[in-house]
């Protein structure tokens, strides 16, 4: 049992050497901005994420934008089937190009309550393609949409009535003729109507002998359209923090702090509740809901998670109204290590579903842990993310970044897990038995400079209830490698790509991605 970890649920024997680590390596940036040059609010990013197929990235900002990003490296180098025949020391890492955008949401303002809506995009979420369309679902607080972009073939009018060259030589003849109000033109067409038509159209001497329509021609130009197909609206009292597609292809999910709704994709004006943990007195909440997320391969299965640090997982089949869990994943302190902040650091901010379905990632304020949905009684991996903040905690508490919500990703095959700190760092983990990979990297163009000496090692101790805590070597303000840190910039999002090593992450308005 010792030797189960993430990928594909396979058992690795005690005797076999972990992979070697990864070297990471900076690929491409988008939206790069200069020393000095100052962000403005509503570009920055405020949400990331691939396709399954992980021919398209989609990010979104919190002016209401979603941007497209399509791969390219494959397309102008053969199919992938090509290039897996080439040999391996030509190997590529994925190239992407901006393709598209459009304003998802928009600022509104909820005239019964008196409340501002952001236009910001909390998530995204891809959808099945269906006839070379693609399809995806944008959140802000309150309203979700259902978008379809697709090429269409751009269509022009031609063989026109008139002719530029033929008009402009016969202009001095057709003012003439329109001068005249009691003019009548073969086709019926009297003097005083030509009045009203614009300068730029020149009729001709005696008028047309016919009129000729106008023709609408296909050209081989196409253009890329946005178009909004179902609007998800008024179904949450509180913010939506999560959405999430069904396996089936047909449902999602929306969460938001104290109800989990359950939508038809084709259904937009109605929605059936599956969680509900709001009390019949509010000064009872103990507990919210903080992320959700659907089992990637059974479409009954589903995971939220909850303000005080636990798991919940469900199955749809037991009951309409959700009330009770199938499963409960949660890590008891150890008695007498409670403090003021232990319930807010415990607090999960994300959760993640490994590719197998397997194994739940789940991100904390100090700590990442992996999970195995066979296995309750603890996780079978904890990371310390950034264990050099503990003795901060009071002044995080202060400016609130102890309130800060970070995602996490996992690799497509499970091996490695990753997210993001302060100062614009992040941080990948290896997941397999006696793995002590623990890198620090940059969003910059130099990723690697930020790299940490002596790496916390990652606790994996099944039976142990306490946290590995690494004091006495950290000082306040400065990381485990002596650098100071910047609160106030940080790395909230980032997607792993789900078939390479590759990373896309959000640097204020700034894309990076990366390769190894």
């Amino acid at each position: 049992m010792n030797g189960t970890r993430a990928g594909d649920g396979l058992r690795q024997a005690p005797s076999m050497q972990p992979p070697p680590q990864l070297e990471w390596k900076f690929s491409q940036v988008f939206g790069e901005r200069i020393a000095g040059e100052e962000v403005q609010e509503v570009d920055i990013i405020s949400a990331i994420e691939f396709d399954k197929c992980g021919d398209h990235l989609a990010t979104g900002d919190r002016g209401g934008r979603v941007v497209l990003f399509e791969r390219i490296d494959a397309r102008n180098h053969g199919s992938r089937k090509d290039l897996e025949r080439q040999d391996g020391s030509l190997s590529r890492h994925p190239e992407f190009r901006y393709k598209t955008e459009f304003q998802s949401h928009e600022p509104e303002f909820d005239y019964l309550k008196s409340l501002e809506i952001e236009e910001k995009i909390n998530k995204i979420r891809w959808c099945q393609t269906a006839n070379g369309s693609l399809f995806l679902l944008s959140t802000n607080d309150k309203t979700i949409k259902y978008w379809k972009v697709q090429e269409k073939k751009v269509k022009r009018i031609s063989e026109m009535n008139i002719d530029a060259s033929h008009a402009a030589g016969n202009c001095s003849g057709a003012s003439s003729s329109t001068s005249n109000p009691g003019l009548c033109l073969p086709n019926g067409c009297s003097g005083k109507t030509l009045n009203y038509l614009s300068n730029d159209l020149c009729i001709p001497p005696g008028g047309f002998p016919s009129l000729r329509l106008p023709v609408v021609v296909t050209s081989q130009e196409t253009s890329l359209v946005s178009r909004c197909q179902k609007i998800y609206a008024h179904a949450h009292d509180y913010h939506i923090n999560s959405i999430s597609n069904n396996s089936d292809g047909e449902t999602f999910i929306s969460a938001d702090d104290l109800r989990i709704n359950l939508w038809n994709l084709e259904i937009s004006n109605q929605s059936f509740n599956i969680v509900d943990v709001k009390p019949a007195n509010m000064e009872d909440l103990t507990e919210v809901i903080t992320s959700a997320e659907f089992h990637p391969t059974h479409c009954n299965m589903l995971a939220y998670s909850s303000s005080k640090g636990s798991i919940r997982l469900i199955d749809l089949r037991q009951s309409a109204l959700c009330d009770s869990y199938s499963k409960l994943f949660e890590e008891h302190e150890a008695s007498g290590s409670r403090s003021f902040f232990t319930e807010i650091i415990s607090s999960i901010s994300d959760i993640k579903f490994g590719k197998d379905g397997r194994h739940i990632l789940s991100r904390d304020y100090m700590t990442l842990k992996l999970w195995d949905i066979n296995m309750d009684s603890g996780p079978v991996a904890t990371f310390q993310v950034h264990e050099h903040l503990r003795p901060k905690l009071c002044d995080l508490y202060e400016n609130d970044s102890i309130f800060d919500k970070f995602e996490s990703c996992l690799s497509g095959d499970g091996l490695h897990v990753a997210t993001g700190s302060y100062s614009n760092l992040f941080r990948v983990f290896g997941c397999l038995p006696g793995s002590n990979e623990a890198t620090t990297l940059e969003a910059s163009k130099t990723p690697m400079r930020q790299q940490v000496q002596n790496p916390t090692r990652p606790s994996r101790c099944l039976s142990s209830l306490t946290r590995a805590v690494r004091r006495g070597v950290e000082n306040q303000g400065v990381d485990a490698n002596g650098n100071s840190l910047d609160f106030t910039i940080k790395l909230l999002h980032l997607a792993w790509h789900p078939t390479e090593n590759s990373i896309a992450c959000a640097a204020a308005n700034s894309l990076y991605m990366y390769y190894a």
